[in-house]
């Protein structure tokens, strides 16, 4: 989507972004705020004025300028930053990979965008309840989170085991990973 679709000004300097890098948005503060009609969908779905992005190299590019303040996310370029409209979390994680076993497991997950991230201190893993419906979510990059897919969420559950959780009480139904313990349950 290109032309009239999207205001030129965002494409124009969504150009000059490069593949596979994320620029420092955070270092960036434009002058010029403004809302558009960009909707992240609970299933990930990018949609422009309702319409489904059908090109991932796009949502892949917006991806990589996407920048949450507060409760806010954002586009962000050196010179505009567009409030856009996220349902749920603006990444899904649609693989996992596990090497090792017990405290020495070591869980990598993939999202649509993508990115590899470790399963750490730096990106942990958190659970919440939705109705009877469990859902769990992954720290991606500055304080975005990503929601994990059903099929990875089934592999999730194979992986946990009972343990204990030095700030929280009781036992836990949890994974490690990265010598991390990661409480998902109560027992």
């Amino acid at each position: 989507m290109s032309g009239p679709e999207l205001p030129y000004s965002l494409m124009s300097e969504l150009g000059k972004v490069q593949e596979n890098e994320h620029p420092p948005v955070h270092l960036w503060h434009p002058d010029v705020e403004r809302d558009i009609d960009l909707v992240i969908s609970r299933d990930g779905v990018w949609n422009y004025l309702g319409s489904p992005i059908k090109r991932p190299r796009l949502v892949r590019l917006f991806a990589s300028v996407l920048r949450r303040d507060g409760d806010d996310y954002y586009l962000v370029t050196p010179v505009e930053k567009c409030r856009i409209t996220v349902d749920d979390v603006p990444f899904q994680v649609v693989l996992m990979n596990v090497t090792g076993e017990g405290i020495s497991t070591c869980l990598q997950v993939t999202t649509d965008m993508g990115e590899v991230i470790p399963v750490d201190d730096e990106h942990p893993l958190r659970i919440i309840q939705d109705g009877a419906e469990w859902i769990p979510y992954i720290v991606i990059r500055d304080g975005m989170e990503g929601r994990l897919n059903r099929n990875v969420y089934y592999q999730l559950a194979d992986l946990m085991i009972p343990g204990k959780h030095l700030t929280l009480d009781g036992e836990w139904l949890g994974v490690w990973s990265h010598e991390n313990f990661f409480p998902m349950l109560p027992v």
